[in-house]
C-alpha cells in the first residue's frame, strides 16, 4: 500500500498574528464576564511598539480596554524592548463602535433559542479515530510542540526562549479503508525567537532534549526523522517588531491543521452569536460525537446559514466511506442522526455548548479543537440515540 506525506503548522502566542487573537479575545472575555449578552466583533492589529483594537462592541459591561490589552500582552511575555515589544510602554489605540443596529435587529430575540444566526456562512467540523483526542496527527504534534516551546520559556528550562516561535510536522501516512493510519514522522520543524548570544549548538540540544522528545512519542520516530531546528540560522527579532499581525490570519492552526475544510472564517474576538465561531465549535462537537460512537472512523460536517435565521440551511456528513464498515450506516444516515440528536441554532449550540462564559482567551492560542479541558465544552462526546 503506498504511502504520502501530510505536514501541518502552528505559531506559538508571541506570534503576531496570534498576539492579535489573543488580545481579541481577551477584550472578549472581558465584555461578557459582566455581560453575557455582549456582542462583540473585535480585531487587533500590531506592529512595532503598537498595538489597537478596532471593531464593533455593544456590552453593558465597564472595561478598561487599554488595561486589558497590556495585561494580554504581559502575560504573552512581551515585557522588555529587547524582546521587540513592552506591555508597559507600546502604544495603545482603541477605535470601538457600537454594533449596527440593521444587524441588532435581525439576530436579537426574547428567547436564546430563537437568536438568529449573527451573519451568513459556512462552517466544517472534523474528527478522525487516528488519535485519542480524535484530531489529526500532524495538526496534534505541531500543536503540543509549540505549547512546549512555551512552557519551558515560562518555567525556565530554557530560558533563552523568546515569545515568538513556529513548528511544523510531517508525517508519513497510509491510507486504509478510508482513513489515514500514521506511520511516523518525516520532518520537525521548530524556530524560534531566542536571545541575542545563544548557539545554535544550545538550541539544538535544548529544542531536542525539552521540547521534541517530550512531546514526540518514541514509536513515530527514528533514524530517517529529518530535523531543522533553527533553521534561519538567527532569530533574535521577532513578533510585532519582526512582522506586523492581524487577528484571525491563523485560522488553519486554529483548526485541523489542513484536514477536512475550513469555511473561512476566523473565531477569535468574536461572540457567539456569529456562528463563525459558535457553529465550527458545534460541527467539531457532531464529528467528534460521530467518531467516538463507533459510526464511522473520520467525519467531516458542514453546517450553513443565513442572517437572522435560527435553523441552519443545510447539515452535510461526509464519512469518506468508512461509515458504512464502521456501523453499516450511510453518510444519509449519519445526518439524519445528527438532525435528531443536535439542535444547531445559534442560540441552543450557545446553550447546550454554555458558550456565554469568558474562557475564550485561551482558546486562542494552541488550537481550539482537542485538548483536555472542561471549559472547552464542544471536546465532551455526546451520546446519540439512533
Amino acid at each position: 500500500m503506498s504511502s504520502f506525506l501530510f505536514t501541518s503548522e502552528s505559531v506559538n502566542e508571541g506570534h503576531p498574528d496570534k498576539f492579535c487573537d489573543q488580545v481579541s479575545d481577551a477584550v472578549l472575555d472581558a465584555c461578557i464576564k459582566d455581560d453575557e449578552t455582549s456582542r462583540v466583533a473585535c480585531e487587533t492589529c500590531c506592529k512595532t511598539g503598537m498595538v489597537m483594537i478596532f471593531g464593533e462592541i455593544t456590552t453593558g459591561s465597564t472595561v478598561n480596554y487599554e488595561q486589558v490589552i497590556r495585561d494580554a500582552i504581559k502575560d504573552i511575555g512581551y515585557d522588555d524592548p529587547a524582546k521587540g515589544f513592552d506591555y508597559k510602554t507600546c502604544n495603545v489605540i482603541v477605535a470601538i463602535e457600537e454594533q449596527s443596529p440593521d444587524i441588532a435587529q435581525s439576530v436579537d430575540a426574547v428567547k436564546i433559542e430563537d437568536i438568529g444566526a449573527g451573519d451568513q456562512g459556512i462552517m466544517f467540523g472534523y474528527a478522525t479515530d487516528e488519535t485519542e483526542c480524535l484530531m489529526p496527527l500532524t495538526h496534534m504534534l505541531a500543536t503540543q510542540l509549540g505549547s512546549k516551546l512555551t512552557e519551558v520559556r515560562k518555567n525556565g528550562v530554557c530560558d533563552w526562549v523568546r515569545p515568538d516561535g513556529k513548528t511544523q510536522v510531517t508525517c508519513e501516512y497510509k491510507l486504509e479503508d478510508g482513513c489515514p493510519v500514521p506511520q511516523r514522522v518525516h520532518t520537525v520543524v521548530i524556530s524560534t525567537q531566542h536571545d541575542d548570544g545563544i548557539s545554535n549548538d544550545q538550541i539544538k540540544e535544548d529544542l531536542m532534549e525539552h521540547v521534541i522528545k517530550p512531546v514526540i512519542p518514541a514509536q513515530y520516530l527514528d533514524d530517517k526523522t529529518i530535523y531543522h531546528l533553527n533553521p534561519s540560522g538567527r532569530f533574535v527579532i521577532g513578533g510585532p517588531h519582526g512582522d506586523a499581525g492581524l487577528t484571525g490570519r491563523k485560522i488553519i492552526i486554529d483548526t485541523y491543521g489542513g484536514w477536512g475544510a475550513h469555511g473561512g472564517g476566523a473565531f477569535s474576538g468574536k461572540d457567539t452569536t456569529k456562528v463563525d465561531r459558535s457553529a465550527a465549535y458545534a460541527a467539531r462537537w457532531v464529528a467528534k460525537s460521530l467518531v467516538n460512537a463507533g459510526l464511522c472512523k473520520r467525519a467531516l460536517v458542514q453546517l450553513s446559514y443565513a442572517i437572522g435565521v435560527p435553523y441552519p440551511l443545510s447539515v452535510f456528513v461526509d464519512s469518506y466511506g468508512t461509515a458504512e464498515k464502521a456501523s453499516g450506516k450511510t453518510d444519509a444516515e449519519l445526518t439524519d442522526i445528527v438532525n435528531k440528536n443536535f439542535d444547531l441554532r445559534p442560540g441552543c449550540i450557545v446553550r447546550d455548548l454554555q458558550l456565554r462564559r469568558p474562557v475564550m482567551r485561551k482558546t486562542a492560542a494552541y488550537g481550539h479543537f482537542g485538548r483536555e479541558d472542561p471549559d472547552f465544552t464542544w471536546e465532551t462526546c455526546k451520546d446519540l440515540s439512533y
